[in-house]
């Protein structure tokens, strides 16, 4: 029974990992990562297109449960819906490289609608790669249709991460896949800490909303339409559409994680929410042993329940302790996710357990109580001021040796952010409709930074800076303007010099609404200093005479280092990086609402002579290429192997021989 048990979860786990697109047609660049190293190029096919979920390649799905598991089938959480796709897979292909592996994607757009798109490799620096970034309209113009664009660059940034659409709201309609670069067992400082380090353990979470993002987008920033999620998926998966059959009631099935009694697995988990959503993660029963974020290791910490916030990643060991039966694996949507009560279940699974829901409540959450037994620890918490239970993720140490950011600041710059009431012509036309002569429900508050809306230039900065000079604004540039009345707008820019030891102290004044900011820097990871909640709101004067006055503590020694930090509302975070990477990189908060009405900034790292050479026959504004490819490719590995990643017949010929078998298995 063990025996057929083993083969039944084997064949199941290749199964869902095969309809799920994660080890990509069998991909070589998945591997065991040696040592010393033995890099390879890795190549990755990705077609973007819009689709739709519950499509008629679903046949029968969910009723007839196998029809989910077609070639083309996304049933997502039943809800059927416009999608933005790569390869007909949500989330989209995963990329599982060894450090050091040389990267290929060519992303083809097959975007209807002619829309343009650009990809962006979340926690990846390229320095010397800068036009791989893929931030459209800062790095490079997105590709238009019909297009292939080559991005290759070197897997130099390890760990935990992932990669989505850096153009427009295609990332909040499914454009977003993981990016996991390991180390060899010897490089890895936590590798005596877990047993396995799988595919299938792979945690992608994402609010999701019942229709395409746009409408609500436009429906909230031009009526009274709402921003909330309806839902929340894990891995693409989730129940919430009722199918009947008869009297018979069907459901789409939740993701499964299937583990053995005594191992210990690392899990790798990501976050892509798209609303104000900060994310509440437990395992009923199981405690977590956090040991990364966003792909830098730090010393391990356990606790009971992690808060993960936009655009972050974490890394954690569950260890396989409890009787063998199911677990429930929680995702509580908090901020505005509470408004339609969007949550997600997943299941843990032990080898031996039936296959039926777990025992407790679905509606159980042991955080939600005020009791203190049950409470626990809370990891990188949610507004909330540092205490015995709630640990700031500040207070993490880095297994990383300190570095020159812990010895001076070169270089302060105070960013101020809010939802300001003020007449953005953009939602709010002056003299028609100006935001003091309508209803309060269709206000629309400006998110700004400093009180500026950035706006894209009409050409990227980093190939045509030379060109878009008026359109740049700078901290200089706007003193003549009084940007706390008159509405502001521009491609806002800070300019630091290349080799700069830069802190910012990125403050949430907290005045509008009670909400947070996870921001996000391209091209560098920082030390998260400093954060604390100063109260119900504040301000950037509060913020700046606290700081003369010697009152905001830094945690200058082993300081944990991210690329994505939760700014408290009322309060501030305080980060630090060394600019050596030049270019111009994007600094914004990762909620996809706030980052498109202009949430953000542009660090400019270095003066126009340090930036990099414009690769040759590279994408401009006023020209595009069919196709592009580096004209001078980074030199490839001896041993190159080379493969496409996309779902063949052959996968999906394995995939019914699979279920024969385990039905087998099961009689």
């Amino acid at each position: 029974m063990e025996t057929s048990w083993m083969c039944l979860r084997a064949l199941l786990a290749v199964a869902v990992v095969i309809s799920q697109g994660v080890i990509c047609n069998g991909h070589p660049c998945r591997r065991t990562c040696e040592y010393p190293a033995a890099p390879m190029t890795c190549e990755y096919d990705f077609v973007a297109e819009w689709y739709y979920s519950m499509s008629k390649a679903c046949y029968n799905c969910p009723i007839n449960k196998t029809d989910c598991l077609r070639p083309h089938c996304i049933p997502l959480n039943g809800v059927p819906r416009p999608i933005a796709v790569i390869n007909r897979l949500l989330p989209g292909p995963s990329i599982e490289v060894c450090y050091g592996d040389q990267l290929i994607i060519n992303v083809t757009n097959h975007l209807d609608n002619n829309e343009g798109i650009a990809m962006h490799w979340h926690g990846q620096h390229l320095k010397d790669y800068q036009h791989m970034d893929g931030a459209a309209m800062i790095t490079q113009r997105p590709i238009t249709y019909g297009s292939t664009f080559t991005y290759e660059f070197p897997a130099k940034t390890g760990g935990t991460h992932w990669w989505h659409a850096h153009s427009g709201l295609q990332r909040a309609d499914g454009i977003f896949g993981a990016m996991i670069i390991r180390y060899s067992e010897r490089d890895d400082p936590h590798s005596d800490l877990y047993d396995d380090d799988l595919s299938e353990h792979t945690v992608f979470l994402t609010d999701w909303l019942d229709e395409i993002t746009m409408q609500k987008f436009a429906a909230h920033h031009h009526d009274n339409g709402d921003n909330k999620a309806e839902a929340m998926l894990i891995n693409g998966k989730g129940k919430r559409q009722v199918y009947m059959d008869g009297n018979d009631t069907y459901y789409t099935d939740r993701e499964v994680y299937y583990v053995e009694q005594g191992m210990r697995y690392r899990f790798r988990m990501m976050s892509n929410a798209i609303t104000f959503c900060p994310m509440q993660v437990s395992i009923d029963d199981h405690r977590m042993l956090v040991i990364a974020s966003d792909g830098v290791p730090f010393e391990p910490y356990e606790t009971d329940v992690l808060m993960v916030y936009g655009g972050e990643s974490f890394d954690f060991i569950l260890t396989a302790n409890q009787t063998i039966g199911n677990y429930w694996f929680r995702v509580k949507g908090l901020g505005d996710c509470t408004v339609k009560d969007a949550s997600g279940l997943a299941i843990l699974r032990y080898q031996g357990s039936d296959e039926v829901d777990p025992s407790k409540p679905e509606s159980y959450q042991a955080a939600d109580s005020d009791a203190p037994e049950n409470w626990g620890t809370i990891l990188n918490p949610f507004n909330k001021e540092a205490s015995e239970r709630e640990i700031p993720i500040y207070y993490m140490n880095s297994t990383e040796p300190d570095d020159i950011t812990s010895e001076r600041i070169d270089r302060k710059i105070y960013l101020a952010m809010e939802f300001n009431k003020i007449d953005n012509p953009r939602f709010h036309h002056p003299d028609n409709y100006p935001i003091s002569a309508i209803a309060v429900n269709h206000h629309l508050y400006s998110t700004q930074v400093n009180d500026v809306s950035f706006t894209h230039a009409s050409a990227p900065q980093l190939t045509q800076h030379k060109e878009i000079v008026d359109e740049i604004c700078t901290p200089e540039t706007l003193q003549s303007k009084n940007c706390s009345t008159e509405f502001c707008s521009c491609t806002h820019v800070h300019e630091v010099g290349l080799g700069e030891v830069v802190e910012l102290v990125v403050i949430d004044e907290g005045v509008t609404w009670n909400s947070n900011h996870p921001m996000h820097i391209h091209g560098h990871s920082f030390r998260v200093v400093a954060m604390e909640k100063l109260g119900v709101s504040t301000s950037v004067e509060e913020v700046k005479a606290l700081d003369e006055a010697g009152g905001i503590y830094r945690k200058l020694h082993r300081a944990v280092k991210k690329d994505t930090v939760t700014i408290p509302d009322g309060g501030f975070s305080i980060i630090r990086f060394y600019a050596d990477n030049p270019g111009f990189w994007f600094f914004h908060c990762h909620l996809e609402f706030h980052l498109e009405i202009g949430m953000s900034v542009v660090i400019k790292v270095g003066s126009d002579d340090d930036m990099p050479e414009t690769p040759k026959g590279f994408p401009r504004c006023g020209s595009w290429p069919h196709s592009y490819t580096p004209a001078t490719q980074a030199p490839c590995p001896s041993n190159e192997i080379s493969a496409a990643n996309s779902m063949s017949q052959i996968s999906w010929r394995l995939l019914k021989l699979t279920f024969i078998l385990a039905m087998i298995l099961r009689k």
